[in-house]
């Protein structure tokens, strides 16, 4: 089977398929995500074979896994050598798709949509309130705009790196939109970083009294406590990993929303698709900042 190695750049090798075992799924890769973490990766030097999410069919179980999932279309996290015909799988990780959902609209939803729908939450989003998310264009934060807005936020600035990007996110659903360099002189109910760095003590500042902000950037960012004192503002980081250990029903009811978000079209998952031969150039549009949504990777000629 083809799978990618990362030594610098993308390089296809021939290796043997792999067999699952105990507790995996193996499963044939549709569409794989490309992702900013990736090129964070690249640029450290250490992605030989990295993680991510993927859409695929279950072709084959390694022992005490219930033949059930023989044949299911899936889609989740995998977090070592997805970028591979076949990969193997954590049942824990994955869901099912149903036959009507897009395999793009999946691989959009599958992680982007839960980061986005776990923040907007952690967030604790009264109906009525406003909300600022940044990365508002990526695979995560255009989700974010729109699970804002179906949440019942009065009202949804994005923030995005360049202007180009601005009508983009207005499709998305927001009133808005402000650019890093812009002044944020509006003060917010609820933001959802997703940049990390220098916008992190600015998004403190442009919280509301006892405002709220939520952080899923691996960009790092500090922020001065005295800052949050006098209104009652708070920080809170967020990521996937504890919740899906110590709270998988919680992680089930927002994929449910999310899949009825989905269905009733409601959120609506923006994604470009590479073919596998152009993994180069699906690098090169997060590396540039010219993707809007998600970037997804082709990985079987027969996908739509």
């Amino acid at each position: 089977m083809r799978k990618f190695r990362f030594s610098g750049r993308p390089e296809p090798v021939e290796v043997q398929r792999p067999e699952p075992g105990p507790g995996q799924l193996l499963v044939r890769t549709q569409l794989v995500g490309v992702h900013l973490g990736l090129v964070r990766m690249l640029r450290a030097g250490n992605a030989s074979e990295p993680g991510g999410e993927m859409v695929g069919t279950v072709v084959d179980i390694g022992p005490d896994v219930p033949g059930t999932w023989l044949g299911k279309r899936v889609g989740g996290l995998v977090f070592e050598g997805v970028y591979a015909e076949y990969v193997l799988a954590a049942p824990a990780l994955v869901t099912e798709l149903s036959a009507d959902v897009d395999a793009a609209d999946g691989l959009a939803v599958v992680r982007g949509g839960l980061v986005a729908m776990g923040a907007v939450h952690s967030g604790g989003l009264i109906a009525g309130q406003s909300m600022l998310i940044t990365a508002a264009a990526s695979g995560s934060g255009h989700l974010a705009v729109q699970i804002a807005r179906a949440l019942g936020a009065e009202r949804v600035v994005g923030a995005v790196g360049v202007a180009d990007k601005a009508g983009f996110v207005r499709e998305c659903g927001a009133d808005a939109v402000v650019t890093y360099n812009d002044p944020w002189d509006e003060r917010f109910d609820v933001i959802v970083d997703g940049v990390g760095g220098a916008l992190v003590p600015r998004a403190v500042e442009a919280l509301a009294p006892r405002g709220r902000l939520v952080v899923y950037s691996a960009g790092g960012g500090s922020v001065e406590v005295g800052s949050l004192l006098a209104d009652l503002k708070t920080v809170t980081g967020f990521s996937m990993g504890l919740l899906t250990r110590t709270q998988p029903e919680l992680i089930e009811s927002y994929r449910s929303q999310l899949w009825k978000l989905l269905a009733d079209g409601v959120i609506r998952p923006h994604h470009t698709v590479f073919a596998v031969e152009h993994l180069d150039e699906a690098i090169a549009s997060i590396e540039e900042r010219r993707n809007m949504g998600r970037v997804a990777l082709r990985m079987d000629a027969t996908t739509p």
